[in-house]
């Protein structure tokens, strides 16, 4: 953990520059205090990913913590091109720490989203790209893999402010069983758990790391299930 002496936190000027900027979001507001988004929030966010990234590679060696855009650092800059809402920016920071061999949004992580008044910390993987989706529900279903994913999510949702997402279609899909004890789980296209908080003092020390530590511990097997899943066989036996 020899990077975490670098972190010192993140500002109250880091909370300032998302606030104003959901009053300003535009062009050349943002281009005025490109200055102060560098200072307060990506010269942090990069120090964060870094000593974060060495504290969760005790949980997973193979985690990756890049601080960069389009790596761990999610862009700013709002894709809205399909969007009825032309706001041009994020207002909010968002950091990911993923793993696995598949593009980053394809693997399960480890999620931070700051904004103005909350903290979002979870993992797993957001959406199931379709060849994904198939395995992710045969993996469900198994006697084996199944069973160990129902264990855990059980033990995982008893701990307070946790809550389980990703559920998206409203019935069992065709071929499998809507009696199966894990059907519940067939409905989702993702799999995440996570918790909403309010920022927390720690926010502005380096005790945000120990503070996130113990947020993520606890979720570190699901991650693990989610990455054993992404790597077996396809077509492995029933």
């Amino acid at each position: 953990m020899s990077n975490e002496s670098n972190f010192k936190g993140f500002s109250k000027e880091t909370i300032d520059f998302f606030h104003n900027l959901r009053k300003n979001n535009n062009k050349d507001w943002f281009h005025s205090h490109k200055k102060d988004y560098e200072t307060f929030v990506m010269e942090p966010a990069r120090t964060f990913i870094t000593a974060m990234g060495s504290r969760l590679r005790s949980l997973s060696p193979d985690i990756n913590a890049i601080p960069k855009v389009n790596k761990s650092l999610f862009r700013i800059s709002r894709d809205i091109r399909f969007s009825p809402d032309k706001s041009p920016y994020k207002t909010h920071l968002g950091i990911f720490f993923w793993e696995g061999n598949r593009p980053r949004m394809e693997c399960s992580g480890f999620y931070f989203h700051l904004e103005p008044h909350k903290l979002i910390l979870g993992v797993g993987l957001y959406m199931f790209p379709r060849q994904l989706l198939d395995h992710y529900r045969k993996s469900v279903i198994h006697p084996e893999y199944g069973k160990e994913l129902s264990i855990l999510l059980k033990k995982t949702l008893k701990i307070k402010g946790f809550s389980l997402g990703g559920e998206h279609y409203k019935r069992v899909p065709a071929g499998y069983d809507p009696s199966h004890p894990n059907a519940r789980l067939l409905l989702h296209n993702g799999l995440h758990v996570g918790q909403e908080i309010g920022l927390p003092d720690e926010l502005y020390s380096s005790r945000l790391l120990e503070y996130c530590w113990k947020k993520y511990r606890p979720l570190a097997p699901l991650h693990r299930w989610l990455v054993s899943m992404s790597s077996r066989k396809p077509q492995f036996k029933m």
